[in-house]
């Protein structure tokens, strides 16, 4: 059909009143296969159990297309089965609204309506009908009908290995491929009567990415999530309890937005550093370690009655004598997980004399999983990696920069980590100067909330930044469920294409 001839396309549920224009073009669809069509007392079956799955697609009002489906427990698919066995003799006994997976039974677009994409259009339906009922994904026995030419020559195996590389046109399966659809083994005898097929066929899946296993708990994932990023002003206090008004005015701050997580810049508490400006460098990191643990328990305090998960950027801590760069993820729950600063920079460790970490992990939040790495460690690669296949959503990244081009080191890397594991960024430093302080004397940061660079995200990869310098809070919604779409189905695909049969990434354990 031209498309100038085209006045309407409609997508409908499929009725009753339907059958007969249904069966001529059931007949048209499968000239192949001797008396291909649904008998009307069939049809109404499938109208009674699972009127959503039946839908049929029309053409200036003319039926074009048809998909027909039901619901079964993926019990139902363990080993062998036939087109009969999972129709029930084409009673549809085994449909089950409480099922786990779509089963489709049959698509089809009439001969003069070929080429004009309809059959993406009805397979575009069952996946939202699956998204929309929460179905693991969709299964199907795919025909194989130019299989016939080739039996002599190949298994199906070898043919279906020979389709997917281009090297034989198969026009089914390669329409399915096309649209997501997987092959998860080959079936015998599958469809009586298929003689194109051999009888066989390919069993095909679609996985839904937004499938959430039902639970009995009241509390559930969240899919957007609301950064608060504060931005620190480096400044003197009269002592810790004037530090603390301050954090707790921030904490308020982007909790009354309800934020889910605030993030704080790696050694924010530096300005206490004051109180032991007459000692060496060295010694006055080591006072300020003694707040450290009073800090951490403030945190948590905050975390719970303000209802927001806290990331308090980094302070040094002292372990078995060594100092360390150590931050706390303090849990709206009341719990506390800690992580390290891995990497020291040459001016860290020369004049702090500062030691690197040893452990790495992505945390449970009840915002999905995230991952912290300490200004510095955002500039190697594999530890971001890690946390990606460990399944971080998020990487937070609390920094500090004295110079434009110590920040735009950071920040080019960050932007690289979000790209190359598709995950959301939120990087916050601090502002400022501390001239009664040693060695933090200055500050650059400009804070923000970084994407993947791909359609649903913006252009130039960022969702949300502070002004350049200035204290201020950023407050930011990122989408999780973009990230799923992302994996699956992004222009690039970058976690998935990685060539593992070329190299490896993995952690050793701490020392």
């Amino acid at each position: 059909m031209d498309h100038s001839q085209i006045e309407n396309i409609t997508l409908s549920y499929l009725q009753l009143s339907d059958y007969q224009e249904l069966k001529d073009a059931m007949v048209d669809s499968y000239q192949t296969m001797a008396e291909a069509y649904w008998r009307e007392d069939q049809i109404k079956i499938l109208l009674t159990k699972f009127p959503e799955g039946q839908v049929v697609i029309r053409i200036n009002d003319q039926l074009a297309g048809c998909a027909l489906s039901i619901v079964v427990d993926e019990d139902h698919l363990e080993g062998e089965h036939t087109y009969k066995g999972i129709t029930s003799n084409f009673t549809f006994e085994k449909h089950n609204d409480d099922g786990d997976l779509l089963y489709g039974i049959d698509v089809f677009i009439k001969p003069e309506f070929r080429g004009l994409r309809l059959g993406r259009r009805l397979y575009d339906y069952r996946k939202e009908l699956c998204e929309k009922l929460n179905l693991k994904g969709i299964v199907f026995g795919g025909r194989i009908p130019n299989y016939y030419k080739y039996a002599d020559k190949m298994s199906p195996k070898e043919y279906l290995e020979r389709v997917k590389l281009k090297e034989i046109h198969d026009p089914v399966l390669n329409f399915q491929l096309a649209n997501d659809f997987h092959p998860a083994r080959i079936l015998t005898n599958y469809l009586e009567g298929d003689k194109a097929s051999s009888d066989f066929a390919v069993l095909l899946e679609w996985d839904n990415i937004y499938y959430q296993k039902p639970s009995k708990k009241a509390a559930t994932k969240k899919t957007i999530v609301r950064l608060g990023l504060i931005q620190w002003q480096m400044r003197l206090y009269k002592d810790f309890e004037e530090l603390m008004q301050q954090v707790e005015y921030f904490v308020d701050a982007v909790s009354a937005y309800r934020s889910d997580f605030a993030l704080f810049p790696e050694l924010f508490n530096a300005p206490l550093m004051a109180e032991f400006n007459h000692l060496s460098e060295a010694q006055a990191v080591r006072g300020l370690a003694k707040y450290t643990d009073e800090i951490v328990k403030r945190f948590s305090q905050l975390s719970v009655a303000y209802n927001i998960n806290i990331i308090t950027g980094s302070m040094p801590k002292i372990k078995e004598d060594k100092l360390y760069n150590v931050g706390f993820l303090c849990k709206r729950d009341g719990s506390v997980d800690s992580y390290e600063k891995l990497h020291i920079t040459p001016l860290e460790r020369k004049v702090w004399g500062m030691q690197g970490g040893n452990t790495l992990k992505a945390f449970d939040t009840d915002c999905g999983k995230i991952g912290i790495l300490i200004c510095y460690d955002s500039e190697f690669p594999e530890l971001s990696r890690i946390l990606a296949d460990e399944g971080m959503e998020i990487m937070f990244i609390p920094f500090l920069t004295d110079t434009q081009n110590g920040y735009s080191r950071v920040r080019n890397c960050a932007m690289a980590r979000a790209i190359e594991n598709e995950c959301y960024v939120a990087m916050a430093g601090s502002v400022g100067n501390l001239p009664k302080v040693h060695n933090m004397d200055m500050q650059y940061a400009q804070s923000m909330v970084i994407t993947p660079c791909d359609f649903p995200f913006p252009s130039n990869g960022i969702k949300a930044e502070a002004t350049p310098n200035t204290e201020m809070t950023l407050i930011a919604d990122v989408d999780l469920s973009l990230l799923k779409e992302l994996n699956e189905f992004g222009s690039v695909q970058n976690l998935k294409d990685r060539r593992k049969d070329l190299f490896e990434l993995r952690q050793i354990s701490g020392k």
